[in-house]
């Protein structure tokens, strides 16, 4: 989706409230921001501070990551991508993925079954749906029937998709334009660009707190590493990665209950591996060590200490080059 060097960040900003963040998002791009990403949890949802930025810069590339395949019904789905592709014409990427259990079947009373196939599946059906095709066909976990976008995007979205082990990183090179990752370190890169292939664009979301308070951005990490590396996906990708020893004694007090436990028994090594921090020279030097070896699109998530200027670490982590 493009061989321009790319430099993208997290919306919506933390501790800005999104109708505030006209002025910080229309100054991205003269900043030496291209791309702006949102992401899906429990906050805001996917495509809403999308269709803000859409409005307030003319020049970013904007992409979800992720919309979950499970929440919104394939037709739905289709429509919320046409919409803000046809708002930003040729610079709209749909970031799709399973999510987690957590925010799938607790949250939303949908069953996470056979996440493999929904996200193949749906894939298939955006790729016919967004190009303006009327669907009917039996998928493996879902059926559509004759279904057809009233306004088809005269440019059709790229798609994207949430990977971590070689199964859904090989379905992303096969199915999708670009492969998304999250919570990896810059040595890490390599073990999943040979899986993707040198072709398909590799974009990962990097979390950095531009802060010189290593006691705080340590804690920070602690609590999110526990939050994110604790779900089943998350620790078989680091097992993959080969940190199965490392994390086994979180994820053993994890899941006796023992949460205190669980974040002292992460280490500051796992936090500095993961976890980008320091003063914002430093994490911009740490970010472009993933771009160095061999991620596309580095997608800054600031992580904003306690009392911190958001718009100012916009600024100072705005890329080198």
């Amino acid at each position: 989706m493009g061989s321009e060097r790319r430099w993208g960040i997290t919306l919506p900003l933390p501790a800005i409230g999104l109708a505030d963040q006209r002025e910080v998002v229309a100054g991205l791009s003269a900043l030496g921001y291209t791309d702006a990403w949102s992401s899906e949890v429990s906050g805001t949802d996917a495509f809403t501070p999308l269709t803000l930025a859409a409005q307030w810069a003319e020049d970013l590339r904007l992409g979800t990551a992720i919309a979950p395949v499970y929440t919104r019904g394939p037709g739905l789905l289709a429509m919320s991508a046409a919409t803000l592709a046809n708002l930003a014409p040729g610079r709209f990427v749909l970031g799709i993925g399973t999510s987690s259990p957590a925010v799938v079947q607790r949250w939303n009373g949908i069953a996470f079954s056979r996440p493999y196939q929904r996200a193949r599946d749906m894939l298939r059906f955006l790729r016919r749906a967004l190009a303006g095709e009327k669907v009917t066909e039996q998928y493996e976990t879902f059926a559509v029937d004759g279904f057809r976008l009233d306004s088809p995007p005269a440019v059709p979205p790229g798609l994207a998709l949430a990977a971590l082990r070689p199964q859904m990183l090989r379905l992303a090179a096969a199915k999708a334009d670009a492969a998304i990752t999250n919570w990896l370190a810059p040595g890490d890169v390599p073990a999943v660009r040979a899986v993707v292939g040198p072709d398909c664009e590799l974009v990962a979301r990097i979390f950095v707190c531009p802060t010189t308070d290593a006691e705080a951005a340590r804690s920070i990490g602690k609590r999110l590493i526990a939050a994110y590396l604790t779900v089943p996906v998350y620790a078989a990708f680091h097992a993959w990665l080969g940190r199965e020893e490392t994390m086994r004694p979180m994820l053993d007090a994890w899941q006796a209950g023992d949460r205190k436990g669980a974040l002292a028994a992460i280490s500051d090594q796992l936090v500095d591996d993961l976890f980008v921090h320091g003063a914002p020279g430093a994490c911009r030097e740490r970010v472009a060590e993933y771009q160095a070896a061999g991620l596309d699109t580095p997608v800054i998530a600031i992580v904003a200490p306690p009392g911190a200027d958001v718009a100012e670490a916009v600024r100072a982590l705005r890329p080198a080059f």
